[in-house]
Protein backbone atom coordinates (compact mmCIF):
# COMPACT_ATOMS: atom_id res chain seq x y z
CA UNK A 1 0.00 0.00 0.00
CA UNK A 2 2.56 2.49 0.93
CA UNK A 3 4.78 1.38 -2.20
CA UNK A 4 1.83 2.33 -4.31
CA UNK A 5 1.40 5.59 -2.36
CA UNK A 6 5.37 6.45 -2.99
CA UNK A 7 5.15 5.73 -6.71
CA UNK A 8 2.04 7.92 -6.83
CA UNK A 9 3.70 10.56 -5.37
CA UNK A 10 7.19 10.14 -7.39
CA UNK A 11 4.65 10.94 -10.75
CA UNK A 12 2.80 13.09 -9.73
CA UNK A 13 6.39 15.28 -8.65
CA UNK A 14 7.17 14.11 -12.43
CA UNK A 15 4.18 15.68 -13.54
CA UNK A 16 4.36 19.20 -11.73
CA UNK A 17 7.40 19.22 -13.13
CA UNK A 18 6.86 19.11 -16.44
CA UNK A 19 4.64 22.11 -16.11
CA UNK A 20 7.02 24.17 -14.13
CA UNK A 21 8.07 27.59 -15.92
CA UNK A 22 11.70 28.71 -15.68
CA UNK A 23 13.11 32.02 -14.61
CA UNK A 24 13.23 33.14 -18.19
CA UNK A 25 9.37 31.69 -19.38
CA UNK A 26 8.28 33.29 -15.70
CA UNK A 27 9.42 36.76 -16.72
CA UNK A 28 8.43 36.80 -20.47
CA UNK A 29 4.94 35.40 -19.01
CA UNK A 30 4.59 38.33 -16.28
CA UNK A 31 5.22 41.00 -19.43
CA UNK A 32 1.89 42.56 -19.75
CA UNK A 33 1.95 43.20 -15.37
CA UNK A 34 5.03 44.64 -15.31
CA UNK A 35 3.83 46.90 -18.32
CA UNK A 36 0.85 47.98 -16.36
CA UNK A 37 2.48 48.41 -13.19
CA UNK A 38 6.23 49.64 -13.56
CA UNK A 39 7.15 52.66 -11.52
CA UNK A 40 8.70 54.80 -14.72
CA UNK A 41 4.92 54.49 -15.91
CA UNK A 42 3.69 56.65 -12.72
CA UNK A 43 6.39 59.00 -12.79
CA UNK A 44 3.87 61.42 -12.15
CA UNK A 45 2.15 59.96 -9.11
CA UNK A 46 4.61 59.89 -6.56
CA UNK A 47 2.56 57.79 -4.11
CA UNK A 48 1.49 54.87 -6.67
CA UNK A 49 5.19 54.99 -7.50
CA UNK A 50 6.22 54.33 -4.11
CA UNK A 51 3.84 51.69 -3.47
CA UNK A 52 4.95 49.76 -6.71
CA UNK A 53 8.40 50.33 -5.92
CA UNK A 54 8.09 48.65 -2.83
CA UNK A 55 5.57 45.98 -3.60
CA UNK A 56 7.93 45.20 -6.83
CA UNK A 57 11.04 44.01 -4.36
CA UNK A 58 8.59 41.89 -2.41
CA UNK A 59 7.84 40.14 -5.53
CA UNK A 60 11.05 39.64 -7.08
CA UNK A 61 12.04 38.49 -3.34
CA UNK A 62 9.36 35.88 -3.48
CA UNK A 63 9.88 34.92 -6.96
CA UNK A 64 13.91 34.46 -6.52
CA UNK A 65 13.03 32.09 -2.95
CA UNK A 66 10.62 30.08 -5.45
CA UNK A 67 13.62 29.06 -8.23
CA UNK A 68 15.99 27.86 -5.00
CA UNK A 69 17.00 24.43 -5.42
CA UNK A 70 15.75 22.81 -2.56
CA UNK A 71 12.98 25.67 -1.36
CA UNK A 72 10.49 24.37 1.49
CA UNK A 73 9.75 27.59 4.02
CA UNK A 74 6.34 29.13 3.10
CA UNK A 75 5.16 32.39 3.98
CA UNK A 76 1.99 33.97 2.41
CA UNK A 77 3.05 37.25 0.91
CA UNK A 78 0.58 39.97 0.39
CA UNK A 79 0.95 43.07 -2.14
CA UNK A 80 -0.34 45.77 -3.37
CA UNK A 81 -0.01 47.63 -6.27
CA UNK A 82 -1.46 50.32 -8.44
CA UNK A 83 -2.79 50.03 -12.22
CA UNK A 84 -4.09 51.99 -14.48
CA UNK A 85 -7.35 52.33 -14.43
CA UNK A 86 -10.24 49.72 -16.68
CA UNK A 87 -14.07 48.92 -17.36
CA UNK A 88 -15.74 47.17 -14.33
CA UNK A 89 -15.69 43.90 -14.02
CA UNK A 90 -17.00 41.11 -11.07
CA UNK A 91 -13.34 40.17 -9.65
CA UNK A 92 -13.09 38.88 -6.37
CA UNK A 93 -10.17 41.06 -5.74
CA UNK A 94 -10.26 43.87 -3.21
CA UNK A 95 -9.65 46.86 -5.47
CA UNK A 96 -9.93 50.48 -4.55
CA UNK A 97 -9.07 53.68 -6.73
CA UNK A 98 -7.15 56.28 -5.49
CA UNK A 99 -7.31 59.80 -6.24
CA UNK A 100 -5.24 60.01 -9.31
CA UNK A 101 -7.42 57.62 -11.12
CA UNK A 102 -5.95 54.21 -10.58
CA UNK A 103 -6.83 51.23 -9.29
CA UNK A 104 -5.40 49.76 -6.55
CA UNK A 105 -5.10 45.78 -6.54
CA UNK A 106 -4.49 44.11 -3.21
CA UNK A 107 -3.69 39.80 -3.51
CA UNK A 108 -1.88 37.48 -1.48
CA UNK A 109 0.67 35.10 -3.13
CA UNK A 110 0.79 31.57 -1.29
CA UNK A 111 1.74 28.74 -4.00
CA UNK A 112 4.93 27.33 -4.19
CA UNK A 113 5.75 26.52 -8.07
CA UNK A 114 6.54 29.75 -10.83
CA UNK A 115 3.21 28.90 -13.20
CA UNK A 116 0.88 28.78 -10.03
CA UNK A 117 1.96 32.24 -8.96
CA UNK A 118 2.26 33.87 -12.44
CA UNK A 119 -1.55 32.82 -12.89
CA UNK A 120 -2.52 34.04 -9.79
CA UNK A 121 -0.57 37.08 -10.22
CA UNK A 122 -2.24 37.91 -13.81
CA UNK A 123 -5.38 36.74 -12.92
CA UNK A 124 -5.53 39.34 -10.17
CA UNK A 125 -4.93 42.09 -12.33
CA UNK A 126 -7.78 40.61 -14.51
CA UNK A 127 -4.67 40.49 -17.28
CA UNK A 128 -4.85 37.90 -19.95
CA UNK A 129 -3.38 34.51 -19.11
CA UNK A 130 -3.78 32.64 -22.68
CA UNK A 131 0.09 33.38 -23.73
CA UNK A 132 1.04 31.48 -20.62
CA UNK A 133 -0.45 28.32 -22.24
CA UNK A 134 2.15 28.95 -25.10
CA UNK A 135 5.14 28.50 -22.69
CA UNK A 136 4.13 24.79 -22.52
CA UNK A 137 4.19 22.08 -25.09
CA UNK A 138 0.63 20.30 -25.86
CA UNK A 139 1.98 17.75 -23.16
CA UNK A 140 1.77 19.69 -20.59
CA UNK A 141 -1.37 20.78 -20.82
CA UNK A 142 -2.17 16.87 -20.81
CA UNK A 143 -0.42 16.73 -17.76
CA UNK A 144 -1.88 19.82 -15.90
CA UNK A 145 -5.87 18.59 -16.70
CA UNK A 146 -4.70 15.26 -14.84
CA UNK A 147 -2.62 16.88 -11.91
CA UNK A 148 -6.34 19.47 -11.42
CA UNK A 149 -8.13 16.33 -10.31
CA UNK A 150 -8.95 16.00 -7.00
CA UNK A 151 -5.89 14.22 -5.38
CA UNK A 152 -6.98 12.80 -1.10
CA UNK A 153 -3.65 11.51 -0.04
CA UNK A 154 -4.26 9.40 2.85
CA UNK A 155 -3.24 10.43 6.77
CA UNK A 156 -0.84 7.22 7.60
CA UNK A 157 1.08 8.28 4.52
CA UNK A 158 2.42 11.12 6.07
CA UNK A 159 2.34 9.78 9.17
CA UNK A 160 4.88 7.24 8.47
CA UNK A 161 7.18 8.41 6.10
CA UNK A 162 7.23 12.03 7.87
CA UNK A 163 6.59 14.60 5.02
CA UNK A 164 4.57 17.04 5.46
CA UNK A 165 0.88 17.35 4.65
CA UNK A 166 0.41 20.36 1.94
CA UNK A 167 -3.08 20.92 1.90
CA UNK A 168 -2.54 21.19 5.85
CA UNK A 169 0.83 23.59 5.71
CA UNK A 170 -1.18 25.48 3.23
CA UNK A 171 -4.59 25.89 5.25
CA UNK A 172 -1.90 26.71 8.29
CA UNK A 173 -0.03 29.14 6.76
CA UNK A 174 -3.48 30.98 5.30
CA UNK A 175 -4.87 31.06 9.03
CA UNK A 176 -1.56 32.68 10.75
CA UNK A 177 -1.52 36.29 9.75
CA UNK A 178 1.49 38.38 10.53
CA UNK A 179 1.28 40.26 13.84
CA UNK A 180 3.27 43.36 14.62
CA UNK A 181 4.85 41.52 17.74
CA UNK A 182 5.29 38.08 15.67
CA UNK A 183 7.39 39.97 12.98
CA UNK A 184 9.20 42.06 15.74
CA UNK A 185 9.91 38.65 17.35
CA UNK A 186 11.22 37.46 13.93
CA UNK A 187 13.20 40.91 12.80
CA UNK A 188 14.61 42.84 15.85
CA UNK A 189 17.75 41.50 15.64
CA UNK A 190 18.60 41.64 11.97
CA UNK A 191 17.39 45.23 12.37
CA UNK A 192 19.65 46.16 15.40
CA UNK A 193 22.62 44.19 13.21
CA UNK A 194 22.04 46.16 10.31
CA UNK A 195 21.16 49.39 12.45
CA UNK A 196 24.83 49.26 14.42
CA UNK A 197 26.23 48.75 10.92
CA UNK A 198 24.81 52.17 9.51
CA UNK A 199 25.59 54.09 12.60
CA UNK A 200 28.77 55.43 11.36
CA UNK A 201 28.17 56.49 8.16
CA UNK A 202 25.10 58.14 9.49
CA UNK A 203 26.85 60.40 11.57
CA UNK A 204 29.24 60.79 8.39
CA UNK A 205 25.92 61.92 6.50
CA UNK A 206 25.04 64.38 8.92
CA UNK A 207 28.17 66.04 9.26
CA UNK A 208 28.57 66.34 5.34
CA UNK A 209 24.95 67.63 5.35
CA UNK A 210 25.43 70.22 8.23
CA UNK A 211 28.96 71.19 6.39
CA UNK A 212 27.73 71.57 3.05
CA UNK A 213 24.38 73.27 4.54
CA UNK A 214 26.28 76.01 5.92
CA UNK A 215 29.54 77.03 3.67
CA UNK A 216 26.63 77.03 0.53
CA UNK A 217 24.12 78.63 3.35
CA UNK A 218 21.43 76.30 2.03
CA UNK A 219 17.92 75.87 3.47
CA UNK A 220 18.16 72.40 3.39
CA UNK A 221 19.39 69.15 1.20
CA UNK A 222 16.55 66.34 0.71
CA UNK A 223 16.86 63.68 -1.05
CA UNK A 224 13.42 62.06 -3.45
CA UNK A 225 13.97 58.50 -2.98
CA UNK A 226 14.43 56.64 0.05
CA UNK A 227 18.18 55.77 -1.19
CA UNK A 228 20.66 53.83 1.58
CA UNK A 229 22.48 55.98 3.67
CA UNK A 230 26.20 55.18 1.86
CA UNK A 231 24.10 56.43 -1.71
CA UNK A 232 23.63 59.61 0.31
CA UNK A 233 26.77 60.20 1.69
CA UNK A 234 28.39 59.52 -2.03
CA UNK A 235 25.88 62.16 -3.28
CA UNK A 236 27.22 64.79 -1.28
CA UNK A 237 30.79 63.75 -1.57
CA UNK A 238 30.21 64.74 -5.25
CA UNK A 239 28.78 68.11 -4.10
CA UNK A 240 31.54 68.86 -1.83
CA UNK A 241 33.94 68.17 -4.92
CA UNK A 242 32.32 70.61 -7.73
CA UNK A 243 32.52 73.28 -4.39
CA UNK A 244 36.29 72.74 -3.94
CA UNK A 245 36.54 72.62 -7.94
CA UNK A 246 34.16 75.34 -9.02
CA UNK A 247 33.27 77.85 -5.83
CA UNK A 248 32.72 81.06 -8.23
CA UNK A 249 29.43 79.29 -9.30
CA UNK A 250 27.69 78.25 -6.10
CA UNK A 251 27.26 81.96 -5.01
CA UNK A 252 23.61 81.99 -6.13
CA UNK A 253 22.40 78.99 -4.30
CA UNK A 254 22.24 81.11 -0.56
CA UNK A 255 18.65 80.37 0.87
CA UNK A 256 17.91 77.60 -1.56
CA UNK A 257 16.92 74.20 -0.81
CA UNK A 258 18.96 71.47 -2.52
CA UNK A 259 17.18 67.81 -3.72
CA UNK A 260 18.98 64.81 -4.92
CA UNK A 261 16.94 63.30 -7.64
CA UNK A 262 16.45 61.19 -11.22
CA UNK A 263 17.32 64.88 -13.21
CA UNK A 264 18.62 68.05 -12.89
CA UNK A 265 17.12 71.55 -12.63
CA UNK A 266 14.96 73.65 -10.66
CA UNK A 267 11.54 71.83 -9.47
CA UNK A 268 8.18 73.67 -10.03
CA UNK A 269 8.57 74.39 -5.99
CA UNK A 270 11.47 76.23 -6.43
CA UNK A 271 14.33 73.98 -5.51
CA UNK A 272 17.50 73.13 -7.26
CA UNK A 273 17.53 69.67 -8.45
CA UNK A 274 20.94 67.75 -8.99
CA UNK A 275 20.50 64.21 -10.87
CA UNK A 276 22.02 61.81 -9.17
CA UNK A 277 22.94 59.82 -12.62
CA UNK A 278 24.24 63.18 -13.75
CA UNK A 279 28.42 63.99 -13.94
CA UNK A 280 29.89 66.97 -12.40
CA UNK A 281 29.37 68.83 -16.17
CA UNK A 282 25.60 68.82 -15.89
CA UNK A 283 25.09 69.80 -12.26
CA UNK A 284 27.95 72.89 -12.87
CA UNK A 285 25.51 73.94 -15.87
CA UNK A 286 22.40 73.94 -13.74
CA UNK A 287 24.69 76.26 -10.94
CA UNK A 288 25.21 78.43 -13.90
CA UNK A 289 21.37 78.74 -14.86
CA UNK A 290 20.18 80.23 -11.92
CA UNK A 291 19.96 83.65 -12.93
CA UNK A 292 17.85 82.62 -15.66
CA UNK A 293 15.86 80.10 -13.69
CA UNK A 294 14.92 82.57 -10.91
CA UNK A 295 13.70 85.37 -13.91
CA UNK A 296 11.23 82.17 -14.58
CA UNK A 297 10.51 81.68 -11.33
CA UNK A 298 9.23 85.33 -10.72
CA UNK A 299 7.19 84.74 -13.60
CA UNK A 300 5.67 81.77 -12.51
CA UNK A 301 4.61 83.49 -9.44
CA UNK A 302 3.48 86.50 -11.64
CA UNK A 303 1.29 83.59 -13.53
CA UNK A 304 -0.11 82.01 -10.28
CA UNK A 305 -1.47 85.70 -8.94
CA UNK A 306 -3.59 86.23 -12.38
CA UNK A 307 -5.27 82.69 -12.37
CA UNK A 308 -5.84 83.43 -8.77
CA UNK A 309 -7.18 87.03 -9.73
CA UNK A 310 -9.52 85.30 -12.37
CA UNK A 311 -10.88 83.18 -10.07
CA UNK A 312 -12.09 85.04 -6.91
CA UNK A 313 -8.82 85.23 -4.69
CA UNK A 314 -8.32 81.46 -4.76
CA UNK A 315 -4.27 80.37 -4.50
CA UNK A 316 -2.68 78.02 -6.68
CA UNK A 317 -0.11 76.52 -4.74
CA UNK A 318 2.30 73.23 -6.13
CA UNK A 319 2.23 70.51 -3.25
CA UNK A 320 5.58 68.05 -3.57
CA UNK A 321 4.01 65.34 -1.45
CA UNK A 322 0.77 65.01 -4.00
CA UNK A 323 1.92 66.30 -7.59
CA UNK A 324 4.46 65.23 -9.60
CA UNK A 325 8.11 66.00 -9.88
CA UNK A 326 7.87 69.25 -12.57
CA UNK A 327 10.33 70.93 -13.57
CA UNK A 328 9.67 75.27 -13.14
CA UNK A 329 9.75 75.10 -17.25
CA UNK A 330 7.29 72.15 -17.43
CA UNK A 331 5.20 73.71 -14.82
CA UNK A 332 5.12 77.32 -16.14
CA UNK A 333 3.90 75.64 -19.38
CA UNK A 334 0.89 74.31 -17.71
CA UNK A 335 0.27 77.58 -15.93
CA UNK A 336 0.40 79.53 -18.67
CA UNK A 337 -1.56 77.51 -20.48
CA UNK A 338 -4.67 77.05 -17.93
CA UNK A 339 -4.79 80.77 -17.74
CA UNK A 340 -4.86 81.71 -21.12
CA UNK A 341 -8.20 79.21 -21.06
CA UNK A 342 -9.56 80.91 -18.44
CA UNK A 343 -8.69 84.38 -19.46
CA UNK A 344 -10.96 83.63 -23.12
CA UNK A 345 -13.82 82.36 -20.98
CA UNK A 346 -14.20 85.06 -18.78
CA UNK A 347 -15.85 83.88 -15.63
CA UNK A 348 -17.62 85.71 -13.56
CA UNK A 349 -16.05 85.23 -10.26
CA UNK A 350 -16.48 88.19 -7.72
CA UNK A 351 -13.31 89.65 -6.86
CA UNK A 352 -11.68 87.61 -3.79
CA UNK A 353 -14.93 85.93 -2.85
CA UNK A 354 -12.60 82.36 -2.41
CA UNK A 355 -9.43 83.76 -0.45
CA UNK A 356 -8.15 81.00 1.89
CA UNK A 357 -8.84 78.80 -0.59
CA UNK A 358 -6.41 76.88 -2.30
CA UNK A 359 -6.33 74.50 -5.51
CA UNK A 360 -3.48 72.44 -7.36
CA UNK A 361 -3.31 72.16 -11.36
CA UNK A 362 -3.09 68.36 -12.48
CA UNK A 363 -2.68 67.59 -16.18
CA UNK A 364 -3.57 64.09 -16.19
CA UNK A 365 -7.22 64.42 -14.60
CA UNK A 366 -10.50 65.23 -16.58
CA UNK A 367 -13.06 66.36 -14.00
CA UNK A 368 -12.27 68.44 -11.02
CA UNK A 369 -12.50 66.99 -7.23
CA UNK A 370 -11.95 68.34 -3.65
CA UNK A 371 -8.96 66.84 -1.49
CA UNK A 372 -9.35 65.67 2.12
CA UNK A 373 -7.55 68.28 2.83
CA UNK A 374 -9.24 71.17 1.47
CA UNK A 375 -7.49 72.19 -1.83
CA UNK A 376 -9.18 72.10 -5.06
CA UNK A 377 -7.67 69.31 -7.34
CA UNK A 378 -8.25 70.90 -11.25
CA UNK A 379 -6.97 69.38 -14.14
CA UNK A 380 -5.47 71.76 -16.57
CA UNK A 381 -8.17 70.64 -19.60
CA UNK A 382 -11.80 71.37 -17.20
CA UNK A 383 -14.09 73.08 -18.50
CA UNK A 384 -14.35 76.79 -17.53
CA UNK A 385 -18.11 76.57 -16.73
CA UNK A 386 -17.90 73.11 -15.54
CA UNK A 387 -15.79 74.34 -13.13
CA UNK A 388 -17.27 77.68 -11.63
CA UNK A 389 -20.10 75.41 -10.82
CA UNK A 390 -17.87 72.91 -8.82
CA UNK A 391 -16.03 75.75 -6.97
CA UNK A 392 -19.33 77.27 -5.69
CA UNK A 393 -20.95 73.88 -5.11
CA UNK A 394 -17.58 72.81 -3.12
CA UNK A 395 -16.54 76.36 -1.59
CA UNK A 396 -17.91 75.56 2.31
CA UNK A 397 -16.82 71.82 2.22
CA UNK A 398 -13.15 72.93 1.26
CA UNK A 399 -12.98 75.91 3.85
CA UNK A 400 -14.21 72.77 6.81
CA UNK A 401 -11.51 70.68 5.29
CA UNK A 402 -8.49 73.22 5.52
CA UNK A 403 -9.46 73.50 9.23
CA UNK A 404 -9.90 70.15 9.86
CA UNK A 405 -6.20 69.85 7.97
CA UNK A 406 -4.62 71.83 10.77
CA UNK A 407 -5.97 70.27 13.56
CA UNK A 408 -4.95 66.95 11.88
CA UNK A 409 -1.74 68.00 11.58
CA UNK A 410 -1.10 69.22 15.22
CA UNK A 411 -2.57 65.57 16.44
CA UNK A 412 -0.31 63.97 14.12
CA UNK A 413 2.70 65.65 15.61
CA UNK A 414 1.95 65.40 19.20
CA UNK A 415 1.52 61.79 18.74
CA UNK A 416 4.70 61.34 16.76
CA UNK A 417 6.25 63.14 19.45
CA UNK A 418 4.91 61.23 22.19
CA UNK A 419 5.12 57.97 20.40
CA UNK A 420 8.67 58.71 20.03
CA UNK A 421 9.46 59.23 23.85
CA UNK A 422 7.22 56.80 24.76
CA UNK A 423 8.91 53.80 23.14
CA UNK A 424 12.28 55.43 23.21
CA UNK A 425 13.07 55.22 19.43
CA UNK A 426 15.62 57.20 17.78
CA UNK A 427 12.92 57.99 14.85
CA UNK A 428 9.89 57.81 13.82
CA UNK A 429 8.85 58.53 10.60
CA UNK A 430 5.83 57.77 7.60
CA UNK A 431 6.18 57.52 4.12
CA UNK A 432 4.72 60.05 1.79
CA UNK A 433 2.03 57.52 0.73
CA UNK A 434 1.01 57.31 3.92
CA UNK A 435 -1.84 60.14 4.94
CA UNK A 436 -1.93 61.84 8.14
CA UNK A 437 -5.43 60.15 9.18
CA UNK A 438 -3.22 56.73 8.65
CA UNK A 439 -0.74 58.14 11.09
CA UNK A 440 -2.75 59.42 13.43
CA UNK A 441 -4.10 55.89 13.39
CA UNK A 442 -1.44 53.79 13.89
CA UNK A 443 0.14 55.80 16.70
CA UNK A 444 -2.92 55.73 18.24
CA UNK A 445 -2.92 52.03 18.52
CA UNK A 446 0.96 52.07 19.08
CA UNK A 447 0.83 53.62 22.20
CA UNK A 448 -1.82 50.76 23.84
CA UNK A 449 0.79 48.25 23.50
CA UNK A 450 4.24 47.45 25.02
CA UNK A 451 7.22 47.21 22.30
CA UNK A 452 10.54 47.22 23.99
CA UNK A 453 12.16 46.19 21.20
CA UNK A 454 11.75 49.42 19.67
CA UNK A 455 14.07 51.26 21.92
CA UNK A 456 16.78 53.42 20.01
CA UNK A 457 15.48 52.29 16.66
CA UNK A 458 14.05 54.11 13.11
CA UNK A 459 10.69 53.15 12.89
CA UNK A 460 9.17 53.79 9.08
CA UNK A 461 5.29 53.98 9.06
CA UNK A 462 4.37 52.55 5.14
CA UNK A 463 2.47 49.86 3.42
CA UNK A 464 3.77 46.58 4.81
CA UNK A 465 6.56 44.62 7.00
CA UNK A 466 10.39 45.28 6.01
CA UNK A 467 14.18 45.53 7.28
CA UNK A 468 15.84 48.48 4.99
CA UNK A 469 19.41 48.08 4.29
CA UNK A 470 20.19 50.47 7.24
CA UNK A 471 18.08 48.53 9.90
CA UNK A 472 14.70 50.68 9.58
CA UNK A 473 11.81 48.97 10.89
CA UNK A 474 8.69 49.55 8.31
CA UNK A 475 5.37 48.58 9.58
CA UNK A 476 2.14 48.91 7.94
CA UNK A 477 -0.28 51.22 9.31
CA UNK A 478 -2.44 49.19 9.70
CA UNK A 479 -0.66 46.47 11.27
CA UNK A 480 -2.45 44.26 13.33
Amino acid sequence: FFVRLCLDKILLQCILQSRTLSGADAINALRPFYFAVHPDFFGQHPKEREVNENSLKRLNGYLENLQKPGFRSFKPTQLTFYVREREPNSSNVQESFSASGFRAVSFTLHTRDLLSTVLDILNSCSLSTEHVQSLNSQPHKEAKSTVNRPIKWDKTYYSFTGFKDPEEELEQAQRVETTLMSWLDDNEASAVKKLKKSLPLRKELERLKIELSHELQLSDIRWQRSWGIAHRCSQLHSLGRLVQQRPEILQNVKGRTVVFTDRSGMSAAGHIMLGTMDVHHHWTKIFERLPNYYKLQKRLLLLEDRISQLLGGIQVIYIEELQPLLTLEEYYETLNSFYNKLRDSRLPFHPRSLRGLQMILESDRYAPSLHEFGHFMIPTVCDPTALQWFIFAKAQEARENLKRKEEMLITEKELIDTSTERFSLDRLYKEPSVSSAQMIDCCKRLLEESLPYLQGMHLCVSHFYSVLQDGDLCIPWNWK
